[in-house]
């Protein structure tokens, strides 16, 4: 029997169809209820969520700064929210929950699992690479102490760079198995993994292309790689594996679970993956499903996760009085332009003296559905790491990925960032030092304890200099997009 219409994870039915702007309203309402009722009612009556999603999604920060209490509950009522709303369409057409799926049988062929060790060398001295050179010791802490003098990364994150530099032997892995969820993502730890000699269970779609890379990826290593393939496949040669790897995390969610169920050791449950539009929701979602049935099953399961730099953050108030040094020092061509604006450009990025401030990097091309996505993974680190959980969750750099050059707004926008103090890394740099992190977390239990969940998503921020700068993000936005435009064109 075929079925019209998405199967796998979709959106919940509503009048209008399976509306993702009807979602969206009714998630950050739910999550915001209890703690903020007037911000709920606002979400809920919001007539254009495409264009008006900005206010609500700062609204569920600010509310959760009332307390420890008042942000977990947030969290856990967002969380609530989507998988009581969220569903599960069989091939068949059966629609059941998000949790009813991921436990039930699974009736395809279970994959079965061939290994990769690599032929390359096994490194256990962290090196970073950087505008095609790789930094090492005391040339990479000058470059980490560059970054936290211009704003670009929190000092808690050289420290915690610092901290793996110091102990080399943190960076054998073979103690854990990194799950990597999206093994071809550009942000993920994969590359460095394998590095440095770790176990990577790599899940993410059946695309020969991507599996060749990976492939040649976990070859030029010393680690070893753990994919699923079909029955039958030559685990020796590398044609036959990348063209029956892979399995389909959205569509195919059982078949995930079942397999990820008989991988053996301590599991690292990695997200790094991302789609298109209302597709990422969906995907986010798969990864929820899986990660609350593996803590059922793996109490010592741990959780790793990359938070967007474009999102809305509690900032310490450090970063607040750098901000505001910049404001202070500002030309006036710049403060020009902001009287002949009426305002809207190049205004103060926070209130002065504010502790904690609120950035809000949102980006409108980005749109709800990623908002939305990033944000339930950072409702499930720290609802996790409430009970105990080890938890990686580090803000990423902007960073010069596949999917942001696909967009031309956002492309031209990071052309000129430079312009007003922000740096914006390569694929290369980026998930080397994500990994790091990751490394610094797995090897301190999640690193140090804080009273408030906005200090965990602070600490070890590589933010590129979006909390720093003097002016709010989107009010240089236009700006940089014009200056990034004009630049491509010379």
């Amino acid at each position: 029997m075929s079925v019209e219409g998405p199967t796998g994870v979709v959106f919940p039915r509503t009048g209008d169809g399976r509306s993702t702007s009807a979602l969206g309203r009714a998630v950050v309402a739910d999550a915001l209820r209890a703690v903020d009722p007037v911000g709920a009612r606002a979400a809920e009556h919001e007539t254009n969520w495409r264009h008006g999603y900005l206010v609500h999604f700062r609204r569920l920060i600010e509310a959760g700064l009332l307390s420890r209490d008042a942000a977990l509950t947030i969290a856990r009522n967002g969380l609530a929210s989507l998988h009581e709303r969220m569903r599960y369409v069989e091939a068949d057409g059966r629609e059941t929950s998000l949790d009813d799926a991921v436990a039930a049988p699974d009736h395809l062929d279970p994959p079965q699992t061939a290994t990769v060790t690599g032929d390359g060398p096994v490194e256990r001295e962290f090196s970073l690479p950087y505008r095609g050179g790789r930094l090492r010791g005391d040339e990479l802490r000058r470059r980490l102490d560059a970054w936290v003098g211009a704003g670009v990364v929190e000092p808690s994150c050289a420290e915690a760079v610092g901290a793996v530099l110091a102990n080399p032997d943190w960076l054998d892995l073979r103690d854990q198995r990194i799950v990597v969820l999206g093994a071809g993502a550009e942000m993920g730890p994969l590359p460095s993994v394998l590095r440095w000699g770790g176990d990577v269970v790599a899940v993410d779609l059946p695309r020969p292309e991507l599996w060749r890379r990976v492939l040649a990826t976990a070859r030029r290593h010393g680690g070893r790689l753990h994919l699923p393939v079909r029955p039958g496949t030559d685990p020796g040669d590398d044609t036959a594996l990348a063209g029956n790897a892979g399995l389909d995390l959205l569509h195919r969610l059982p078949q995930v679970a079942r397999w990820l169920d008989g991988a053996d050791g301590r599991l690292v449950l990695g997200n790094y993956v991302y789609a298109d539009g209302a597709t990422n929701v969906r995907v986010a979602m798969a990864v929820d499903a899986l990660t609350r049935h593996l803590q059922q099953r793996r109490p010592d399961v741990a959780l790793a996760f990359l938070a967007t730099p474009t999102d809305v953050f509690a900032v310490p108030g450090d970063a607040v009085a750098h901000a505001e040094r910049g404001y202070a020092r500002r030309g006036p061509a710049r403060r020009a332009l902001r009287v002949a604006s009426g305002g809207r450009l190049l205004h103060r990025n926070y209130p002065p003296d504010a502790d904690p401030g609120v950035n809000d990097s949102l980006v409108p091309q980005q749109g709800p559905n990623y908002a939305l996505a990033k944000r339930l993974q950072r409702w499930r680190a720290a609802v996790a790491r409430d009970a105990g959980t080890t938890v990686s969750l580090t803000v990423a750099p902007p960073t010069r990925t596949r999917s942001v050059l696909r967009n031309r707004a956002l492309a031209a926008a990071y052309a000129g960032a430079h312009r007003f103090g922000i740096e914006v890394f390569d694929p290369a740099t980026s998930n080397t030092l994500m990994a790091a992190l990751l490394v610094h977390d797995l090897r301190t239990g999640g690193g140090p304890t804080h009273e408030h969940p906005w200090q965990d998503e602070a600490y070890a921020a590589a933010h590129g200099g979006l909390w720093r700068v003097p002016y709010a993000p989107r009010s240089a936005l236009g700006l940089a997009v014009l200056l990034g435009l004009g630049g491509a064109r010379t």
